[in-house]
């Protein structure tokens, strides 16, 4: 499926005579050049229910990569990316390159007990190397990374692996996954990543078990900022990238929680000459792409926004985007949802039960509201990721106040008892005002 299966053969050798004994910026235009054509997965590919590498198996869906952090690397920044400051575009992807016998030894022989997860994709196996050098170290000594690698008989192959190469090699912000290095012999493909402790925000909403406890109101708002940012930052370069991807299983969370896009298999160069947008063959996850994209195949730089907003959603009630198991008309959490986010004494209802109330009604209903904006029909009417940003803190902004409110009035109140503080502090966290 878009894998151009003709010239692999003839592909695969130009990346191996660059990669031999240098950076993957040496290759010739086809193999490391930026832009390039993304790999096309159809919709029926992926699966809304794709589980994180770091933490699950779920195989049949698109792949989730756990992932971050390259060295750093020499480039110029764009100019239209100064409102981002912590981010940049390198001129070419600065990568490790790794031989299969390093990511071997690494991974201890891709043993079974070191797989984190499975997609589409392939398998991404737990590994050891060296933080300084990124040289094969014994398990337990040096950096983890996570080594995804490629299953011979996926649908999904060359391209994907060049995209995540040639776009998360070349894309340096905190919010997005970065890439270590790769690997390119024979017909082995691997890429190498970061380990992402925390796994994904999917696995955190919809998985149960002590591993996976629900997140507190402030950590969800958390985790939106730092998605938006990410997505605000690929929107803002000169060549404004379309993610195509958006969802819940492609946030990843390093250990303190901070929210980084992985999976770049589907992104896109945006509209260029003046034009609204690039027509292209329909892919990505059912549930998760906007519906003129979907009618149409015309890909807007807001047909983002609209895949932010179903998580949003999901991040809002707790429910997936898509669900068979609930009852008929709840299946599409988007168009069950809408008026209930639409009225603000309904609202409460549709709230995470498992939140128990622990959030301020305002900013939930601000969430809402602003979920709302980014679910409209026309791509037109929804606001830009750097408007969400902004609304998301502002929305954060409501917690800090609240809670500032709240240590005021527990220090003004130090003189009662222990037991009676501790009861108002619970009557006010939990009330929905």
């Amino acid at each position: 499926m878009g894998n151009c299966l003709g010239s692999e053969e003839a592909e695969l050798e130009a990346v191996k005579d660059a990669g031999r004994h240098g950076q993957p910026q040496a290759a010739p235009a086809r193999a490391a050049a930026l832009p390039m054509a993304p790999p096309e997965r159809d919709l029926s590919m992926s699966s809304s229910s794709s589980g994180h590498p770091s933490s699950s198996r779920s195989p049949g869906s698109s792949m989730n990569s756990v992932a971050t952090t390259r060295s750093g690397g020499s480039g110029s920044s764009s100019s239209s990316l100064a409102a981002y400051p912590e981010g940049r575009i390198l001129e070419a992807p600065n990568l490790r390159v790794f031989t299969f016998g390093e990511l071997r030894s690494a991974t201890r022989n891709f043993r079974p007990d070191t797989v984190l997860g499975e997609g589409g994709f392939g398998r991404v196996y737990k590994g050891w190397v060296d933080e300084k050098t990124m040289n094969p170290t014994r398990s337990g000594i040096g950096m983890v990374v996570a080594v995804k690698k490629l299953n011979p008989e996926s649908v999904q192959g060359l391209q994907e692996w060049q995209s995540e190469v040639n776009f998360l090699g070349r894309l340096s912000h905190p919010n997005l996954v970065r890439l270590l290095g790769y690997c390119v012999e024979d017909r082995e493909l691997l890429l190498v990543y970061e380990f992402m402790p925390k796994g994904s925000l999917e696995n955190h909403l919809f998985r149960k078990g002590v591993a996976f406890e629900s997140l507190p109101w402030n950590l969800r708002l958390r985790i939106a900022i730092g998605a938006a940012r990410g997505l605000a930052f690929l929107h803002s370069s000169e060549k404004q990238i379309i993610y195509r991807d958006f969802k819940a299983s492609n946030i990843l969370l390093d250990t303190n929680y901070n929210a980084k896009l992985s999976d770049f298999g589907l992104a896109k160069h945006g509209p260029t000459g003046g034009d609204s947008h690039v027509t292209t063959r329909v892919m990505g996850t059912y549930g998760y792409a906007a519906p003129e994209y979907v009618a149409t195949g015309h890909l807007y730089v807001k047909s983002d926004v609209w895949g932010f907003g179903v998580v949003l959603l999901e991040m809002l009630t707790g429910l997936r985007a898509l669900d068979t198991g609930r009852p008929a008309q709840q299946h599409n959490l988007v168009d069950w949802a809408k008026p209930y986010l639409a009225d603000r004494r309904k609202l409460a209802r549709l709230v995470d039960p498992r939140l128990e109330g622990q959030y301020p009604s305002k900013a939930a209903l601000l969430a809402a509201q602003l979920t709302l904006r980014c679910l409209e029909g026309d791509p037109r009417s929804r606001p830009s990721m750097a408007e969400v940003v902004a609304a998301l803190e502002e929305i954060e902004q409501i917690n800090v106040r609240r809670r500032d409110d709240h240590h005021r009035s527990s220090r003004q109140k130090s003189g009662g008892s222990g037991s009676g503080r501790a009861g108002s502090g619970h009557r006010q966290s939990s009330s929905m005002r």
